[in-house]
């Protein structure tokens, strides 16, 4: 069986979605907090169970039957993030888990400036020395987040953010969900681990011209990253500010700039580019 963490989350919601398609509901587990909010895909004949990341000995029980395991990274930051997939990883060699795959961000290092990219720095060790066969999902930023960012350049013909000229091979979410699904259905992928993207990367340069929309040129306006933080810290936590701050410089320093042909052979086709994406929003 395979058994997907985090399954009423986004990601894992869409990975459920394309594992329908490729196999049975029976052999399918969902791991959630709340089975409420996983009704559908009961309701479609997937095994729902109750799991806490903060639980490892619920998550062992989770886990009876299961060979396969998509550890879909927690919400939480910093130690907290990196305590609760080791329970997962200590739950899974507990229940006989034969291979974990574990969806990861690019360039994982102890000194990323994106501060999540240490979280799965150390989470990455975790799974490699347990013993257990590994698949690891280096996910570039979703396309999804371009909204968050953009907030109205479209409309007032300005976007300001701070990433310089920096490159970023930006992926959208359903793109990388399928992917897993395809993954997890197919042989081939012990011990690898993938950086998963755009055959190509883009800048904000590229971003503002993708909205020029109807004659409307938008332009793109490397401000500060400073003035960007300055901003962040008065609507966000400290640690919410600090990721975001650091996700924009890690940007401009290209630790995003990670083409790759994985993706597109992963989904048999091309990737949802930016371009597309970006028509969509308009």
């Amino acid at each position: 069986m395979i058994a997907i963490t985090g399954a009423s989350g986004h990601l894992g919601k869409a990975t459920l979605e394309f594992l329908l398609n490729k196999t049975s509901p029976e052999s399918i587990v969902a791991i959630v907090r709340d089975p409420q909010k996983v009704t559908e895909f009961a309701d479609k004949g997937v095994i729902v169970r109750q799991g806490d990341y903060n639980d490892q000995a619920s998550f062992a029980a989770s886990l009876a039957d299961v060979d396969t395991l998509l550890l879909i990274s927690s919400a939480s930051l910093g130690d907290e993030r990196v305590h609760q997939h080791s329970n997962v990883i200590n739950a899974a060699k507990e229940a006989g888990v034969k291979h974990i795959f574990y969806t990861s961000a690019p360039n994982p290092s102890t000194t990323a400036l994106f501060t999540p990219a240490i979280d799965h720095f150390r989470t990455e060790n975790l799974i490699i020395e347990s013993g257990l066969t590994y698949t690891i999902f280096r996910n570039n930023l979703y396309m999804d987040i371009l909204p968050m960012v953009l907030g109205d350049a479209a409309q007032s013909g300005k976007l300001h953010y701070p990433a310089g000229a920096g490159k970023i091979s930006f992926a959208l979410r359903t793109d990388i969900a399928e992917a897993l699904a395809n993954a997890l259905t197919s042989e081939g992928h012990d011990n690898k681990v993938y950086n998963i993207g755009a055959t190509t990367a883009w800048s904000f340069s590229d971003v503002a011209d993708g909205l020029s929309q109807n004659g409307k040129s938008v332009e793109y306006i490397d401000i500060p990253n400073s003035a960007y933080t300055t901003e962040l810290e008065k609507h966000l936590p400290a640690p919410i500010a600090k990721m975001l701050a650091g996700m924009a410089e890690a940007m401009k320093q290209n630790d995003f700039n990670l083409p790759s042909p994985t993706l597109e052979q992963l989904l048999g086709r091309e990737p949802i580019s930016l371009e597309a994406y970006l028509k969509t929003l308009a």
